[in-house]
């Protein structure tokens, strides 16, 4: 062998892993883009108990061919109120499940029957469909090339750990004594963390147990340290997290150090076991692996889900809640999913304009400034919306969600005009001082009940009618104000007042209406007005 051949078949199989991780990567997209409605529709109505999370969160994360999307879609719904935290809790053991799904698609299809070359063909197919289809044609052909170049990516590898086999040998790596099971963790782990994919590690432990170059026992115990390995990324993508994110990814570091405790001891046993399987029926040692990696998360599964219970208050004294925010709801992580990351948004938005409108009708009626703290909240709160906006991964062939972004960032603007409307220093006991001053408080009143109540249902036409007869009282009470000031009748002080208070109910209700129909996708574009002497 040449001095040259030996780093080219290192550089082929790291080439391997990278193009099997682009497949990945593009299928997983293309498959969150055709399933994201349904992703959202199936965990926050058929969701019913622990065990159902479990079927639909294995079905679903096997679906998409990513346990990321199942998890943070999870927390999305928690955060929001649609699940409770032990369905969520079901959820993440069912995403735990599910993603072994990848092991037998590498182990039947992309070893055993080697479709590396058939794939050539539907990943033209698929590039085709991106690029000259939209919404969910494009989606399925960015889902085409993915799995295509998923299966390139491991014949690729496949041909470089073969071409290693004359140097790479089990006993290259550690034996199965207890410090050699120990190394053999630590280099899972390790896999997992530098690739960023359980799936992508793997599928590299399948194939070099293909090739030779590591044995079942290996492999083995190389599979469980994938498995712990993926707490390590659930840990860091927890950093910075809501509160209901913390607690997930705590859930999901617990179940994968159980199941890993539940899978080590019974190493010798499934080594046996498998030989026996592959001596007498044929087995391979590929599929043995795969079986091994299902059945120690399934164990998993079954030894947790009686004390889904004690585990969920245990989970939740570890990470105990804070202080309700406004933020709550806004785990960065979201963004990974789209359609998650929109109903996420609109929530906090509506929660957020329940606060300012609550903080405004008692200043209206009572006199109260708005709390410092609050307007900081709400500050905080949009920024963050702002933020989620800018970092969605929405495909261009996802029109729905295009438009869904367009009317939250309207909404985040007419919320923002609202939030610095609720910090103006605008003096409003004199809205109780004449006929025509009390009848515009009473209608912004009744735009703010309505928004206290429901934001997201309440009749935006109705808010929309109120809003133009505040502004043409508006127009015609200072009309009034500043003719009555010219003739003496009126102390110009008092005028000014008056008016800024008039002026400021009507920036107000207009921008509730706004965001109430943006928030709702009822917007009444053409027939709003804009305060023509008012800020925003």
């Amino acid at each position: 062998m040449s001095r040259g051949y030996y780093p080219a078949m290192i550089w082929q199989t790291l080439g391997g892993i990278g193009l099997f991780l682009l497949g990945m990567m593009l299928m997983t997209d293309g498959l969150k883009a055709l399933a994201g409605p349904a992703l959202r529709t199936i965990l926050s109505r058929f969701v019913s108990s622990p065990v159902a999370g479990v079927g639909w969160g294995a079905g679903v994360t096997a679906l998409v061919q990513s346990s990321s999307a199942t998890t943070v879609t999870t927390i999305g719904f928690v955060s929001a109120g649609l699940l409770s935290f032990p369905q969520a809790i079901g959820v993440i053991f069912g995403a735990n499940l599910g993603t072994t799904s990848t092991s037998w698609i590498v182990s039947l299809l992309g070893l055993k029957l080697s479709i590396g070359a058939v794939a050539q063909p539907v990943i033209f197919l698929g590039v085709l469909m991106r690029l000259l289809a939209r919404d969910r044609i494009a989606a399925l052909g960015l889902t085409l090339a993915g799995f295509g170049l998923l299966f390139v990516g491991l014949d690729v590898l496949q041909a470089g750990m073969a071409g290693l086999s004359e140097h790479v040998t089990p006993d290259s790596f550690p034996s199965t004594s207890l410090l050699g099971v120990f190394m053999l963790l630590g280099i899972g782990i390790a896999m997992t963390v530098v690739v960023q994919s359980s799936s992508a590690a793997i599928a590299t432990t399948l194939t070099a147990l293909y090739t030779g170059n590591i044995s079942i026992d290996q492999a083995a115990f190389l599979v469980i340290g994938q498995s712990i390995g993926t707490c390590v990324t659930a840990v860091i993508a927890a950093m910075g997290a809501s509160r209901a994110g913390k607690r997930t990814a705590a859930a999901h570091v617990l179940f994968n150090v159980l199941a890993a405790a539940i899978a080590l001891p019974l190493v010798p046993l499934f080594v046996r076991a498998a030989g026996w399987a592959m001596e007498r029926h044929g087995l391979s040692d590929t599929v043995a692996i795969a079986s091994f990696h299902t059945g120690f998360k399934l164990a998993g599964v079954l030894v947790l889900l009686p004390l889904i219970g004690p585990f969920s208050r245990m989970v939740e004294r570890i990470i105990p809640l804070r202080e309700p925010s406004l933020v709550d709801n806004l785990d960065p992580n979201i963004a990974s999913v789209p359609a998650v990351a929109l109903d996420a948004l609109r929530s906090t938005l509506a929660r957020t304009a329940q606060a300012l409108s609550r903080a405004i009708r008692a200043r209206l009626v009572e006199d109260r400034r708005v709390s410092p703290a609050l307007l900081t909240d709400a500050k905080i709160a949009l920024e963050r919306a702002v933020e989620i906006l800018g970092s969605l991964s929405t495909q261009p062939t996802v029109r729905a969600d295009w438009a869904n972004q367009n009317a939250m960032l309207h909404a985040i603007d007419h919320l923002s005009s609202l939030l610095n409307a609720a910090g103006d220093q605008v003096g409003l006991k004199i809205m109780s001082s004449d006929e025509e001053s009390r009848a515009i408080a009473e209608r912004i009143q009744t735009i703010l009940r309505a928004i206290e109540a429901d934001p997201l249902g309440t009749d935006t036409a109705e808010l929309g009618t109120l809003s133009r007869e505040i502004a043409a009282m508006r127009t015609t009470s200072r009309a009034n104000t500043l003719e009555q000031t010219a003739k003496g009748e009126f102390d110009p002080v008092a005028a000014a007042r008056r008016i800024d208070a008039i002026r400021w109910c009507d920036r107000v209700g207009y921008h509730l209406w706004r965001a109430a129909a943006h928030l709702s996708s009822t917007a009444q574009n053409g027939e709003s007005h804009e305060p023509s002497d008012s800020e925003g």
